[in-house]
């Protein structure tokens, strides 16, 4: 049975969505080693491992819990002239900030979509100056189902600057 990092909780009372580590990892195989060992269950390989910083996102219970956070989306089908404004009609792959779409209905029972915003400004390298004058590149945004997608993915967001340092940039290792 595969074990569910949103419904473990450590013994400490502390969830267990916060990251996962090495170290929780290994402390997770050699509990599992010992169980194994002590049940004489024969296997030929054990691998415990988190799901990783670019996580696939495939149910909705994902989706809610990672709003807020940037994600890469793979549509099944190019958006379309009609929807495209600004955006290639062509384009099938999004990276940008996973948002709750509003409801157009407006209906009880209706489930609202989902969107994904972002903006096509090239970024910012680092010790490149930027003038205050310049004027941010408008946001855009996609609204999708899941219906339509083809892949979803936490985009894999990396600082080497440790997890105290900013606590918009921490890790998705959870």
């Amino acid at each position: 049975m595969p074990w569910d990092p949103a419904s473990a909780v450590i013994s400490a009372g502390v969830r267990a969505e916060q990251f996962i580590t090495v170290e929780d990892c290994e402390k997770v195989t050699r509990q599992l080693l010992f169980a194994l060992e002590v049940d004489g269950v024969d296997y030929k390989r054990l691998e415990v491992s988190s799901p990783g910083i670019d996580r696939p996102l495939r149910h909705e219970k994902d989706f809610e819990r990672f709003v807020g956070q940037e994600i890469d989306v793979t549509l099944k089908a190019p958006i379309g002239a009609a929807a495209a404004g600004q955006v290639s009609a062509t384009r099938k792959k999004f990276r940008g900030t996973l948002e709750r779409a509003p409801s157009d209905a407006g209906e009880p029972g209706v489930a609202a979509g989902w969107q994904i915003v972002w903006s096509d400004a090239p970024a910012v390298k680092p010790g490149q100056r930027v003038s205050k004058k310049r004027l941010p590149a408008p946001l855009q945004a996609l609204g999708f189902t899941l219906d339509e997608l083809k892949e979803a993915r936490l985009a894999p967001i990396v600082s080497f600057k440790g997890r105290g340092a900013k606590a918009d940039t921490e890790s998705n290792l959870d």
